[in-house]
Protein backbone atom coordinates (compact mmCIF):
# COMPACT_ATOMS: atom_id res chain seq x y z
CA UNK A 1 0.00 0.00 0.00
CA UNK A 2 1.08 3.53 -0.77
CA UNK A 3 2.12 5.69 2.06
CA UNK A 4 -0.62 8.03 3.23
CA UNK A 5 0.05 12.31 2.88
CA UNK A 6 -1.90 14.02 5.22
CA UNK A 7 -3.89 17.03 4.13
CA UNK A 8 -4.80 19.86 6.43
CA UNK A 9 -8.47 20.08 7.46
CA UNK A 10 -11.08 22.83 7.13
CA UNK A 11 -9.36 26.31 8.42
CA UNK A 12 -12.79 28.48 8.18
CA UNK A 13 -13.31 26.69 11.48
CA UNK A 14 -10.62 26.34 13.12
CA UNK A 15 -9.74 30.25 12.78
CA UNK A 16 -12.33 30.11 15.26
CA UNK A 17 -9.98 28.88 18.04
CA UNK A 18 -7.30 31.73 17.43
CA UNK A 19 -9.65 34.51 17.71
CA UNK A 20 -10.86 35.12 14.45
CA UNK A 21 -14.67 35.06 13.79
CA UNK A 22 -16.94 33.88 11.09
CA UNK A 23 -19.08 36.30 9.69
CA UNK A 24 -20.82 36.59 6.15
CA UNK A 25 -20.65 37.09 3.52
CA UNK A 26 -16.59 37.28 4.53
CA UNK A 27 -16.61 34.11 5.80
CA UNK A 28 -12.53 33.38 6.33
CA UNK A 29 -11.45 36.00 3.50
CA UNK A 30 -12.49 38.44 6.85
CA UNK A 31 -9.67 36.40 9.13
CA UNK A 32 -6.86 37.60 6.45
CA UNK A 33 -8.56 41.54 6.76
CA UNK A 34 -9.15 41.65 10.52
CA UNK A 35 -6.93 38.68 11.70
CA UNK A 36 -4.06 37.55 9.93
CA UNK A 37 -1.72 36.29 12.97
CA UNK A 38 -5.36 33.75 13.15
CA UNK A 39 -4.87 32.43 9.97
CA UNK A 40 -0.78 31.28 10.42
CA UNK A 41 -1.55 30.25 14.03
CA UNK A 42 -4.59 27.65 12.20
CA UNK A 43 -1.95 26.72 9.76
CA UNK A 44 0.56 25.42 12.32
CA UNK A 45 -1.99 23.74 14.44
CA UNK A 46 -3.07 21.41 11.27
CA UNK A 47 1.23 20.93 10.85
CA UNK A 48 1.36 20.45 14.49
CA UNK A 49 -1.71 17.65 14.48
CA UNK A 50 0.73 15.78 11.77
CA UNK A 51 -0.53 17.58 8.44
CA UNK A 52 2.55 17.78 5.64
CA UNK A 53 0.45 20.44 3.58
CA UNK A 54 -1.25 23.86 4.62
CA UNK A 55 -3.82 24.92 1.70
CA UNK A 56 -4.14 29.13 1.58
CA UNK A 57 -7.12 30.95 2.93
CA UNK A 58 -7.98 32.06 -0.48
CA UNK A 59 -11.46 30.14 -1.07
CA UNK A 60 -13.61 33.36 -0.26
CA UNK A 61 -11.03 35.72 -1.68
CA UNK A 62 -13.55 36.25 -4.27
CA UNK A 63 -16.10 38.37 -5.26
CA UNK A 64 -18.82 36.12 -3.64
CA UNK A 65 -17.64 36.56 -0.37
CA UNK A 66 -16.14 40.21 -0.05
CA UNK A 67 -17.83 41.76 -3.33
CA UNK A 68 -16.29 43.06 -6.81
CA UNK A 69 -15.35 46.46 -5.81
CA UNK A 70 -12.84 45.23 -2.47
CA UNK A 71 -11.70 42.18 -4.75
CA UNK A 72 -10.66 44.17 -7.66
CA UNK A 73 -8.70 46.80 -4.77
CA UNK A 74 -7.32 44.02 -2.27
CA UNK A 75 -7.77 40.58 -4.25
CA UNK A 76 -4.23 40.23 -5.24
CA UNK A 77 -2.95 41.64 -2.24
CA UNK A 78 -5.17 39.26 0.00
CA UNK A 79 -4.33 36.11 -2.07
CA UNK A 80 -0.56 37.00 -1.44
CA UNK A 81 -0.66 37.82 2.46
CA UNK A 82 -2.81 34.19 2.38
CA UNK A 83 0.46 32.86 0.54
CA UNK A 84 2.70 34.47 2.83
CA UNK A 85 0.94 33.18 5.95
CA UNK A 86 0.91 29.88 5.11
CA UNK A 87 4.67 29.57 3.99
CA UNK A 88 5.58 31.25 7.07
CA UNK A 89 3.73 28.18 8.97
CA UNK A 90 5.45 25.58 6.57
CA UNK A 91 8.63 26.80 7.29
CA UNK A 92 8.92 25.76 10.85
CA UNK A 93 8.61 21.84 9.67
CA UNK A 94 10.39 19.81 8.04
CA UNK A 95 9.10 18.70 4.27
CA UNK A 96 5.71 20.52 4.46
CA UNK A 97 4.07 22.44 1.57
CA UNK A 98 1.87 24.80 0.57
CA UNK A 99 -1.08 24.01 -1.72
CA UNK A 100 -2.39 27.24 -3.28
CA UNK A 101 -5.96 26.99 -3.10
CA UNK A 102 -8.04 27.75 -6.43
CA UNK A 103 -11.82 28.34 -5.00
CA UNK A 104 -15.16 28.55 -7.07
CA UNK A 105 -15.09 31.71 -8.74
CA UNK A 106 -18.43 32.61 -8.69
CA UNK A 107 -19.81 30.76 -5.38
CA UNK A 108 -19.70 27.38 -3.96
CA UNK A 109 -21.95 24.21 -5.35
CA UNK A 110 -23.68 26.81 -7.67
CA UNK A 111 -22.46 25.16 -11.31
CA UNK A 112 -25.44 26.32 -12.84
CA UNK A 113 -24.40 30.09 -11.71
CA UNK A 114 -20.23 29.76 -13.08
CA UNK A 115 -19.36 31.94 -15.45
CA UNK A 116 -16.34 31.22 -17.39
CA UNK A 117 -15.22 34.61 -18.67
CA UNK A 118 -15.56 35.82 -14.94
CA UNK A 119 -14.24 33.22 -13.41
CA UNK A 120 -11.38 33.08 -15.55
CA UNK A 121 -10.10 36.50 -14.58
CA UNK A 122 -10.78 35.85 -10.80
CA UNK A 123 -8.66 33.36 -10.60
CA UNK A 124 -5.93 35.22 -12.45
CA UNK A 125 -5.35 37.66 -9.54
CA UNK A 126 -5.54 34.96 -7.10
CA UNK A 127 -2.77 33.09 -9.19
CA UNK A 128 -0.76 36.30 -9.55
CA UNK A 129 -1.20 36.43 -5.81
CA UNK A 130 -0.34 33.06 -4.78
CA UNK A 131 2.50 31.92 -7.18
CA UNK A 132 5.64 33.35 -5.12
CA UNK A 133 4.69 30.97 -2.15
CA UNK A 134 3.10 27.81 -3.31
CA UNK A 135 4.38 24.32 -4.15
CA UNK A 136 1.16 23.41 -5.80
CA UNK A 137 -2.53 24.23 -7.09
CA UNK A 138 -5.13 22.56 -5.51
CA UNK A 139 -8.26 23.37 -7.66
CA UNK A 140 -10.87 22.60 -4.71
CA UNK A 141 -14.69 21.96 -4.62
CA UNK A 142 -15.17 21.98 -8.11
CA UNK A 143 -18.67 21.00 -8.66
CA UNK A 144 -19.10 20.38 -12.72
CA UNK A 145 -16.42 20.42 -15.37
CA UNK A 146 -16.30 23.45 -16.79
CA UNK A 147 -15.64 24.96 -13.42
CA UNK A 148 -12.61 22.57 -13.28
CA UNK A 149 -11.72 23.28 -17.33
CA UNK A 150 -11.51 26.89 -16.27
CA UNK A 151 -10.16 26.76 -13.07
CA UNK A 152 -6.86 24.09 -14.27
CA UNK A 153 -6.13 26.56 -17.32
CA UNK A 154 -5.67 29.32 -15.03
CA UNK A 155 -2.52 28.04 -13.92
CA UNK A 156 -1.39 26.69 -17.44
CA UNK A 157 1.85 26.66 -18.00
CA UNK A 158 3.05 26.74 -14.23
CA UNK A 159 5.45 24.87 -13.17
CA UNK A 160 3.49 23.60 -10.21
CA UNK A 161 1.94 20.48 -9.92
CA UNK A 162 -1.91 21.10 -10.27
CA UNK A 163 -4.31 18.91 -8.51
CA UNK A 164 -8.10 19.15 -9.06
CA UNK A 165 -10.49 18.32 -6.02
CA UNK A 166 -14.39 17.77 -7.27
CA UNK A 167 -17.33 18.10 -4.82
CA UNK A 168 -19.70 15.69 -4.88
CA UNK A 169 -23.84 15.90 -4.89
CA UNK A 170 -24.34 14.34 -1.06
CA UNK A 171 -28.34 15.33 -0.72
CA UNK A 172 -30.04 12.31 1.11
CA UNK A 173 -30.09 8.96 -0.41
CA UNK A 174 -26.93 9.72 -3.06
CA UNK A 175 -25.11 7.49 -1.12
CA UNK A 176 -27.01 5.04 -2.82
CA UNK A 177 -26.75 6.03 -5.77
CA UNK A 178 -23.76 6.36 -8.22
CA UNK A 179 -21.17 9.10 -7.43
CA UNK A 180 -21.81 12.63 -9.40
CA UNK A 181 -20.40 16.06 -9.12
CA UNK A 182 -23.21 18.05 -8.04
CA UNK A 183 -23.76 19.50 -11.38
CA UNK A 184 -24.89 16.03 -12.04
CA UNK A 185 -22.07 14.62 -14.31
CA UNK A 186 -20.26 11.22 -13.90
CA UNK A 187 -16.95 10.56 -11.51
CA UNK A 188 -15.69 9.28 -14.82
CA UNK A 189 -16.02 12.45 -16.90
CA UNK A 190 -14.47 14.21 -13.77
CA UNK A 191 -11.57 12.33 -13.78
CA UNK A 192 -10.98 12.56 -17.98
CA UNK A 193 -11.26 16.03 -17.35
CA UNK A 194 -8.43 15.94 -14.88
CA UNK A 195 -6.42 14.01 -16.60
CA UNK A 196 -6.77 16.27 -20.03
CA UNK A 197 -5.98 18.71 -18.14
CA UNK A 198 -2.46 17.44 -16.24
CA UNK A 199 -3.78 17.15 -13.41
CA UNK A 200 -1.26 14.60 -10.73
CA UNK A 201 -3.69 14.07 -8.14
CA UNK A 202 -7.69 13.65 -8.60
CA UNK A 203 -9.75 14.43 -5.14
CA UNK A 204 -12.89 14.67 -3.56
CA UNK A 205 -13.97 17.25 -0.71
CA UNK A 206 -16.68 19.45 0.52
CA UNK A 207 -18.87 16.57 0.82
CA UNK A 208 -20.62 14.04 3.07
CA UNK A 209 -18.06 11.42 4.22
CA UNK A 210 -21.23 8.73 3.13
CA UNK A 211 -21.16 9.61 -0.78
CA UNK A 212 -17.24 9.18 -0.64
CA UNK A 213 -15.95 5.95 -1.27
CA UNK A 214 -18.19 4.96 -3.86
CA UNK A 215 -15.85 7.60 -5.88
CA UNK A 216 -12.81 6.94 -4.86
CA UNK A 217 -13.57 2.81 -6.11
CA UNK A 218 -14.73 4.45 -9.14
CA UNK A 219 -11.44 6.82 -9.95
CA UNK A 220 -8.86 4.32 -9.06
CA UNK A 221 -10.03 1.69 -10.95
CA UNK A 222 -9.94 4.52 -13.87
CA UNK A 223 -6.61 6.02 -12.68
CA UNK A 224 -2.85 5.57 -13.80
CA UNK A 225 -1.61 4.12 -10.54
CA UNK A 226 0.86 6.93 -10.85
CA UNK A 227 -1.90 9.74 -9.94
CA UNK A 228 -2.95 9.68 -6.16
CA UNK A 229 -6.56 9.80 -5.33
CA UNK A 230 -7.56 11.88 -2.38
CA UNK A 231 -10.62 12.53 -0.24
CA UNK A 232 -11.30 15.34 2.33
CA UNK A 233 -15.08 15.36 3.49
CA UNK A 234 -16.83 18.14 5.26
CA UNK A 235 -18.76 17.98 8.67
CA UNK A 236 -21.94 19.98 7.00
CA UNK A 237 -25.69 18.60 7.30
CA UNK A 238 -26.97 17.99 3.85
CA UNK A 239 -27.24 20.90 1.74
CA UNK A 240 -27.54 20.23 -1.91
CA UNK A 241 -27.45 22.63 -4.76
CA UNK A 242 -30.04 24.28 -4.22
CA UNK A 243 -28.39 26.06 -0.62
CA UNK A 244 -25.00 27.66 -1.66
CA UNK A 245 -22.20 26.86 0.42
CA UNK A 246 -21.49 29.89 3.24
CA UNK A 247 -24.74 31.73 2.43
CA UNK A 248 -25.24 31.01 6.63
CA UNK A 249 -22.75 29.63 8.89
CA UNK A 250 -23.79 26.20 8.52
CA UNK A 251 -24.31 23.18 10.94
CA UNK A 252 -21.94 20.59 12.00
CA UNK A 253 -22.52 17.30 12.75
CA UNK A 254 -22.03 16.29 16.36
CA UNK A 255 -21.70 12.75 14.85
CA UNK A 256 -18.02 12.99 13.31
CA UNK A 257 -15.77 13.16 16.16
CA UNK A 258 -12.10 12.36 15.37
CA UNK A 259 -12.63 8.72 15.92
CA UNK A 260 -15.59 8.37 13.88
CA UNK A 261 -14.21 11.17 11.00
CA UNK A 262 -11.04 8.23 11.33
CA UNK A 263 -12.96 5.27 10.75
CA UNK A 264 -14.66 6.67 7.02
CA UNK A 265 -11.12 7.35 6.07
CA UNK A 266 -9.96 3.66 6.83
CA UNK A 267 -12.75 2.86 3.97
CA UNK A 268 -11.41 5.35 1.65
CA UNK A 269 -7.71 4.43 2.34
CA UNK A 270 -9.10 0.94 1.81
CA UNK A 271 -10.44 1.76 -1.84
CA UNK A 272 -7.43 3.33 -2.85
CA UNK A 273 -7.09 6.59 -0.95
CA UNK A 274 -3.55 7.86 -0.45
CA UNK A 275 -4.19 11.79 0.02
CA UNK A 276 -5.98 12.02 3.42
CA UNK A 277 -7.53 15.56 5.10
CA UNK A 278 -10.72 17.08 6.20
CA UNK A 279 -12.44 19.93 4.72
CA UNK A 280 -15.20 22.51 6.46
CA UNK A 281 -15.72 21.39 10.47
CA UNK A 282 -12.83 18.80 10.21
CA UNK A 283 -10.15 20.51 12.91
CA UNK A 284 -6.60 19.80 14.00
CA UNK A 285 -8.23 17.21 16.53
CA UNK A 286 -9.44 15.18 13.57
CA UNK A 287 -5.95 15.28 11.42
CA UNK A 288 -4.14 14.28 14.55
CA UNK A 289 -6.53 11.48 14.94
CA UNK A 290 -5.62 10.57 11.70
CA UNK A 291 -1.56 11.12 12.19
CA UNK A 292 -2.23 8.34 14.78
CA UNK A 293 -3.90 5.95 12.50
CA UNK A 294 -2.62 6.75 9.10
CA UNK A 295 1.02 8.92 9.69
Amino acid sequence: MSPITLLDGGLSRELLAYGAQLRQPEWSAGALMDHPQAVQAAHEAFFRAGSSIATTNTYAVVPYHIGAARFAERGQALADLAGRLARDAARKHSGARVAGSLPPACGSYLPRDFDPVAGARILSVLVRGLTPHVDLWLAETMSSLDEARVTARAVAGSDKPLWISFSLRDDPGDDRRAPALRSGESVAEAVALAMGQGAEAVLFNCSMPEVMEKAVTEARAALPARIPVGVYANAFTARGEDGAANEVLAAIRDDLTPDSYTRWTDRWVAAGATLIGGCCGIGAAHIAALHARHG
